[in-house]
């Protein structure tokens, strides 16, 4: 594999840790700027929304310079968003930096797959780009625990400089590595917008959103839920968030294998699983043992559905492959911000912390609907939910 490919997961790594580590600091965060729990839960809210509407902006932006030109530019764009953060001195100054750094998000993996598809031959092409993801799963493994525990030792804006610095090796990574000889891009975009048509792809993207608003409706809040509900220390968050990051993991890998058997299958499996280990957390969140164990069950089944949703929605807009693939990254970030919103939503209205699953439970129940909806009415005859 290319140096390159390395360089992508680099970036893809620092990336994820920016968008998640917030997670694990709301309540440093929320104490530092005076500002509520669900207000600091805006801060994911926001990065979530520029991502979506930024992913197609930013798309058609860039859509008339050379993917190496394009993907220095917007890890330029990380940068200045993370260091912003890093300064920010009051709450609207960090929610700004947010949205700045989320700009590149979106764009930034779509094009990121296609080069490092075009890096190897096409026998490889699978492995390069889930090796350039590679990153962005270590980043719930590794990136956000240890920033988190960063933050909780030095400041919550200790893991903004670090992330900060990952993202200027990143950018010089970029410059060195990525090929110079790089033709042209062709002028296809207006070709791939006309292709977004169809009530399977759209109910494809749907299914995205739900998936994430399902999970973020829970994992924005898990950091307080853990201590106020479940009474844990700040160092056994860490230690949660690292165990959720292995479920993400396994789950991720164990996803692929389904997915390639029977997608519809395995979307209706998976998100009847998030529905049922969502609401047993309600219940097990009051026991740390049982609350450990139902979150690595939760986050294992959670990321079992990206590969399958990343399948579906490429299967309905094979005629526009580079706008989907950047368009469902915003999907997913739609879904973030409807998952940390709702979430919000509960607490504010006076219900307990530990109610908040029972929201995820329900996006997840609709998630499952779709899917049933979609293979039902979309797919042609005989193909249903075990169609691969």
């Amino acid at each position: 594999m290319p140096l390159a490919l390395l360089v992508l997961a680099l970036s893809s790594f620092a990336i994820g840790t920016t968008e998640f580590v917030i997670m694990g600091l709301l309540p440093e965060v929320a104490s530092d700027l005076a500002v509520t729990i669900p207000q600091a839960g805006w801060l994911v809210t926001g990065y979530a929304l520029a991502v979506a509407i930024g992913a197609p902006i930013m798309a058609v932006s860039t859509a008339h310079l050379r993917r190496r030109s394009a993907l220095i530019m917007l890890m330029g764009f990380f940068i200045l968003g993370n260091l912003l953060c890093a300064i920010a001195p009051n709450y609207w100054v960090l929610m700004v930096a947010r949205i700045v750094t989320a700009l590149c998000h979106g764009a930034f993996f779509g094009i990121g797959s296609v080069v490092a598809a075009s890096l190897v031959p096409e026998d490889r092409k699978a492995r390069a780009v889930a090796l350039m993801f590679t990153g962005l799963t270590l980043a719930n493994v590794l990136g956000v625990p240890l920033g988190t525990a960063f933050g909780q030792a030095f400041g919550w804006r200790a893991p903004f400089w670090i992330v900060t610095l990952l993202g200027v090796a990143s950018i010089a990574g970029l410059i060195a590595v990525l090929p110079r000889n790089e033709e042209a891009r062709e002028g296809s975009l207006g070709r791939e917008i006309a292709a977004l048509r169809g009530l399977g792809l759209w109910l494809a993207l749907l299914t995205t959103v739900f998936f994430s608003a399902a999970m973020f409706a829970l994992f924005t809040y898990i950091a307080p839920m853990l201590r106020d509900i479940t009474g844990v220390s700040p160092q056994t968050v860490t230690w949660t968030l690292l165990s959720i990051g292995v479920g993400l993991t396994i789950g991720n890998l164990i996803g692929g294998k389904l997915a390639d058997w029977r997608l519809g299958t395995t979307l209706a499996g998976v998100f009847l699983a998030i529905a049922v280990t969502s609401a047993i957390f309600s219940v097990t969140i009051h026991s740390l043992i049982g609350a450990e164990i139902t979150l690595f069950l939760w986050a294992a089944a959670a990321f079992a559905a990206v590969p399958a949703l990343q399948i579906n929605v490429v299967n309905f807009g094979k005629d526009a492959p580079n706008l989907v693939s950047t368009i469902n990254i915003g999907a997913f970030n739609t879904g973030n911000a409807l998952g940390a919103w709702i979430g919000g939503v509960v607490i504010d209205k006076g219900f307990s912390l530990a109610q908040v699953p029972l929201a995820g439970s329900a996006m997840a129940i609709l998630g499952f609907l779709t899917v049933l909806l979609t293979f039902a009415a979309v797919r042609p005859k005989g193909e249903a939910l075990a169609s691969s």
